[in-house]
């Protein structure tokens, strides 16, 4: 066997690093949640980019959202160290990788006949590969102090890693300005909510749960307090907008108690399979999908009402786990 035949080029070895890390994390998924998740989550996506396009300026939302959403994977990437000290070009790899998981999405601009935001898509993604990870900013971050408590530590880090705290007034604005429209408050309450999901998609180490939790009930009852007091108190600008719109207090109250609903329901996920990250990370996107998908479809409420009553019941069983093991 020759050299040649054993070395390979960077970029070869790169690529099958990825295949392979894709394929250890659609196996550790699993076939059901996977069958499961995917149906959901493409066509809640697609719906979501379709109702963006057809709006004359939703589908300029559309670049702006999705280079966010990647620039908050971006900086928490595990592997960024591993990549600079051993490929001095990978962002370029990065810029390609990106730039081909926004393929799909600047596909359905153009359909929709949004050919400059797809363009404006395609410029933003790749440039996302060039930030700094989140390590590289920490004199920023000593100088920068959070609005939330400690102990509320999923939105002190949530915050800090999506920059939800820079997100947070344009949404508003945003919202403000087309309150016209029933839609702009409840688009931004949805991009709120992904934000605020992002929060929960960590695991904390589990000697801090440990330490923290003397009950499964009162550690889920402090979490649940502390989430969705934050979660309201930031929500109260859109609902408000939605009480002087079309919408009324009616409709603001509905909107209100579903969103608080749904981030309780992340919250006790997060729990439900802790501490893999991956299992309840999926299974957030797919109670996400069910309610952008299935909202008023007449299996929502069976499905929603299994979520309710599972997750919780899960997430003390889980937790019950981990404090008769530190007992031991």
């Amino acid at each position: 066997m020759s050299f040649a035949d054993v070395w390979v080029s960077p970029t070869e070895a790169y690529l099958r690093l990825r295949l392979r890390l894709t394929g250890r994390l659609l196996r550790e998924v699993g076939a059901v949640r996977l069958a499961l998740l995917l149906p959901f989550l493409f066509m809640s996506v697609g719906q979501a980019l379709v109702v963006a396009t057809a709006h004359p300026r939703g589908r300029w939302a559309v670049p702006v959202v999705v280079a966010w959403l990647l620039l908050s994977v971006h900086r928490q990437r595990g592997d960024y160290l591993f990549l600079a000290t051993t490929a001095p070009s990978f962002r370029t790899w990065l810029a390609w990788e990106y730039g081909l998981l926004a393929l799909p999405v600047a596909i359905v601009l153009v359909a929709g006949r949004a050919y400059g935001a797809a363009v404006l898509l395609l410029a933003l993604v790749p440039l996302v590969a060039w930030a700094p990870p989140r390590g590289e900013d920490r004199a920023s971050r000593r100088r920068w102090r959070s609005p939330f408590r400690s102990e509320a530590f999923e939105w002190v880090s949530g915050m800090r890693a999506t920059k939800g705290l820079w997100l947070w007034p344009v949404l508003v604005g945003l919202a403000g300005w087309q309150r016209a429209s029933p839609l702009a408050p409840l688009a931004a309450l949805l991009i709120w909510l992904l934000v605020v999901i992002a929060c929960y998609g960590t695991a904390e180490p589990v000697p801090m749960l440990a330490l923290a939790a003397r009950s499964p009930k009162q550690f889920l009852r402090r979490r649940l307090g502390l989430g969705l007091g934050y979660a309201a108190v930031t929500a109260v600008p859109f609902w408000v907008l939605l009480v002087s719109g079309p919408a009324g207090w009616g409709g603001a109250l509905a909107v209100a108690v579903s969103w608080l609903a749904l981030v309780a329901l992340f919250v006790v996920a997060k729990y439900a399979f802790y501490p893999n990250e991956t299992h309840f990370r999926t299974t957030q996107g797919l109670v996400l999908s069910i309610v952008l998908l299935l909202l008023g479809h007449p299996l929502y409420p069976v499905l929603l009402l299994v979520a309710a009553i599972g997750l919780p019941w899960q997430s003390r069983r889980r937790l019950q786990q981990l404090i008769d093991y530190k007992k031991d």
